[in-house]
């Protein structure tokens, strides 16, 4: 049964309320008492949980957590229902209520604001986000300007959303690029311009999007070209200079806004100036090809946008006249396409010489446009800046008026160009020569040899050619080029004496290369002074050291043989033995055959030997088997072939296995051509143990074959037995490798457990190298035909018939030791030289 309390006649309770009632009676200011009352009725009826809150409130007016609490029930109860609803004012009254107390809690404020927008009330949630800012302290205002500009964006009163972010901007200024964006998309565009320029000018604006300031200047061009006629109180052409000297990198980009902004403002001669300036400013050929490219499209359209008006209204002569202009403007514009990408280059780096000359090409007949240029390009490259070889200007400069016959007027060019402070030596010696080649290519030739006299002059003081300190005029006469081109027209055009002078006077200097040395000395041989011409070689071979002086001596070594021949030998020898003091293994070849043939043709046999076993020892490691080759060669020639036996002993000493082994076969063949059968056989023995059966077959086949032809069967049976005990000491290396193996990854394992499986695949790994060296082994050809030595043909009628106990069998031997199958014994003729003095006398 409900009872009605005497205090307050109008508020009904259960029984069930009473423990909560008497609780808040007793504790009326406790919020927990309150909440827990409110928690216990919250599935009660609606006026009854809002007639709690209201009790609570009254004694509580400022508990935060019950106004809060209490708000958001009475939001939710009337969520859905239509704004004109007494309860929705009703829940607007209350918020009222609560901010009486609550004003300084932002929370409430949102929660409010955002009730109104819900509702779509206007006016009333301005104020009420204008009491909220008003009410909080500014440092909690960054919470409410997100709803309150939400809120301005929301309907279209663009008016009012400007002074509420022209307030909000006073705070919170990151957030202009917000409000630039709002006025683009209202079409306030000169209030945004204005705006772009301010956030653009402040240094200290950092773009909240992580726009740059280059970005920044981007947008503010593109939207004041393309909107000539809304921005109106910004003056572009100053904003887009000042750009251009702030940001170089977008130079292109900004000149074409500044054009597309006269072309769309329908100005269009002053677009055109503005386009002629900037290609004949802009620095980067891409700037440029952005700029001309523009303005080609522009003049394109221009002409489009003529013939279609012609074609409309139909066409006047004063029209015709006009569209020929236009037309003759872009021809033009194409034609100097070249010319300007050239000067775009030029300002780039004024002292291109490349792009210099470049630009003379393209004046191709045009002498005056030629002459300016090439008077602009000396004028303004530096020598000691120059990119390229800045001379060659000069060069041709004067070559140009050579072609146009003005001789005087290259010689004036020329005069100037050897004032000029080039940087290199060679430069000014360069334009010597070239002003000397000049003078002969027109027959002058005594102007020539005056011009050469006049720059190899030397100064009046010391001067070093690698000082630079030193102008390059004072270290000209030092040049080697210009000192190369007097000997050259000396020769020519002087007498024997100056031309002498020149070349003594070079070496002198000591600026002379072994060539000069060389033709001094066929320069003074074809005047037939030879001694002269020796002496020549010896001051250069004094000057030079090895291996330069390789050429020198070489030169000098073959004239001098040619000379004298055999009449002066002592002096050849000692040439030959000061040449090959110091000279490197690299070069000694050549010199030794020299020296071996003048030996065997003017000197004596013996010491041709000794030179040719010198020269074994010389050369360079690679070259010995080749020289091993000639001395066996011109032994054999000179003594005879028993001669070579001792060089063939020295080779297999000397040269590696390789080549030893090609060595041996050789020397064995010499030995079987001699009936030296015994000998050839040990030279085989001594050969095998350098070759492996897998890597030296062809050895093997070799001996093989010998001993079908010279041996028997107790010799074949050695030669397999060398060969298996070759094959298992190659094999035994392998396992020796594999054993070392083993032990180093034993040793680095030590006692860790995980190195008894690794030491298992080791030993796997060395039972599978040993199985494939088995494996390897090549298997003896089969049919192989034996010969018993120092045997009659009688005798070996007598073995045939009688039966050896002590007999081997061959089939049974060779299956088991090499699997072969040996056919039947052929009979063969045994030549006498086998036998050398013990050969049997031939009978009748």
């Amino acid at each position: 049964m409900p009872v009605l309390m005497e205090k307050q006649k109008d508020i009904f309770f259960e029984e069930d309320d009473l423990p909560y009632e008497e609780d808040i009676l007793r504790n009326p200011y406790s919020v927990k008492c309150w909440l827990r009352y409110l928690e216990f009725k919250k599935l009660a009826s609606r006026n009854v949980v809002n007639m709690i809150y209201e009790r609570a409130l009254k004694e509580l007016p400022g508990s935060y957590k019950l106004w809060y609490n209490y708000l958001k029930l009475r939001r939710r109860q009337v969520k859905g229902k239509c704004i004109n609803d007494p309860a929705v004012e009703d829940v607007c009254n209350a918020h009222e209520r609560a901010l009486v107390f609550m004003h300084k809690m932002p929370r409430i404020w949102l929660d409010y604001c955002q009730f109104l927008m819900d509702q779509c009330r206007i006016t009333k949630t301005r104020r009420t986000c204008d009491k909220a800012l008003r009410a909080l302290p500014i440092t909690q205002h960054y919470r409410i300007w997100p709803l309150y500009l939400k809120f301005a964006k929301m309907y279209d009163l663009p008016e009012s959303a400007v002074r509420i972010y022209r307030r909000n901007l006073k705070l919170q200024k990151e957030n202009t690029e917000d409000y630039i964006e709002y006025l683009k998309s209202i079409d306030w565009l000169d209030e945004a311009a204005k705006r772009l320029v301010n956030i653009i000018d402040d240094d200290s604006y950092i773009s909240k999007e992580g726009k740059s300031k280059h970005q920044l200047w981007n947008e503010l061009c593109e939207l004041v070209a393309k909107n000539p006629d809304k921005v109106t109180s910004l003056k572009i052409e100053p904003i887009i200079r000042q750009g251009l000297k702030r940001y170089t990198d977008q130079i292109g980009v900004l000149w074409n806004s500044m054009a597309d902004y006269y072309i769309r403002g329908g100005h269009f001669e002053r677009a055109r100036d503005i386009y002629e300036e900037s290609i004949e400013t802009v620095l980067t050929v891409r700037d440029f090809t952005q700029v001309f490219d523009a303005y080609a499209e522009f003049e394109k359209n221009v002409i489009g946008a003529k013939i279609q008006t012609m074609e409309e209204t139909g066409a006047s002569e004063e029209d015709d006249l006009d569209l020929e202009l236009r037309l003759a403007r872009l021809e033009n514009l194409m034609d100097r396409r070249l010319l300007l990408l050239n000067s775009v280059l030029l300002r780039q780096n004024p002292h291109n010489v490349h792009e210099w000359h470049k630009r003379v090409t393209l004046f191709k007949d045009k002498p005056r446009e030629i002459i300016n240029t090439y008077t602009e390009a000396v004028q303004t490259v530096d020598p000691k800046l120059a990119t390229g070889k800045p001379h060659t200007l000069w060069v041709d400069f004067a070559k140009f008026y050579e072609k146009a016959g003005q001789i005087e007027d290259a010689r004036v060019i020329f005069d100037k160009a050897v004032k000029v402070p080039y940087k290199h030596v060679d430069d000014l010696a360069s334009v010597w020569c070239e002003w000397a080649e000049m003078e002969i290519r027109h027959d002058h030739f005594d102007e020539a040899l005056k011009l050469m006299q006049k720059v190899t002059a030397p100064p009046t003081r010391k001067v070093s050619y690698h000082d630079e300190s030193e102008t390059v005029q004072d270290r000209v006469h030092k040049s080697l080029k210009v000192w190369s081109l007097y000997a050259d027209l000396e020769e020519s055009f002087g007498t024997f004496k100056t031309c002498k002078a020149v070349y003594d006077r070079i070496i002198e200097l000591r600026i002379a290369t072994p060539q000069i040395i060389i033709n001094y000395g066929l320069f003074l041989e074809e005047n037939n002074y030879f001694e002269e011409a020796f002496k020549g070689y010896e001051k250069g071979i004094a000057l030079f050291k090895w291996p330069n002086v390789y050429d020198i001596w070489n030169t000098y070594l073959v004239k001098f043989i040619e000379r004298y021949g055999g009449t002066k030998l002592e002096r050849a020898r000692d040439l030959f033995e000061q040449c090959l003091e110091n000279c490197p293994e690299k070069f000694a070849k050549a010199i030794f055959l020299l020296y071996a043939k003048l030996e065997e043709e003017h000197g004596l046999a013996r010491h041709a030997m000794a030179v040719y076993d010198r020269a074994t020892k010389a050369v360079l490691p690679e070259e010995r088997y080749e020289m091993f080759n000639v001395y066996i060669k011109r032994a054999a020639e000179i003594y005879g072939v028993t001669y070579t036996r001792p060089i063939y002993e020295k080779a297999l000493e000397v040269l590696p296995d390789e080549q030893a082994r090609e060595m041996c076969i050789r020397f064995a063949d010499l030995e079987r051509k001699l009936g030296e059968i015994d000998r050839a056989r040990a030279i085989y023995s001594h050969a095998s143990q350098i070759c492996d059966p897998r890597v030296a077959p062809n050895f093997w086949q070799v001996w093989k074959e010998f001993e079908i032809k010279h041996g028997n069967e107790d010799t074949v049976r050695e030669m397999l037995r060398i060969k298996r005990s070759v094959q298992a000491m190659y094999n035994t290396q392998v396992n020796f490798m594999s054993s070392q193996m083993l032990a180093a990854a034993a040793g680095s394992k030590g006692d860790n457990p995980e190195s008894t499986d690794d030491m298992k695949r080791l030993e796997e790994k060395a039972k599978q190298l040993a199985e494939e060296s088995l494996r390897d082994q090549p298997k003896p050809d089969k049919n192989i035909l034996f010969v018993r030595s120092n045997t009659t043909d009688e005798e070996l009628g007598e073995m045939t018939k009688t039966t050896n106990p002590d007999e081997i069998n061959i089939d049974s031997d060779f299956s088991s030791d090499e699997d072969e199958n040996v056919e039947e014994v052929q009979v063969q003729h045994v030549p006498t030289e086998v036998f050398g003095g013990l050969a049997p006398e031939e009978e009748d």
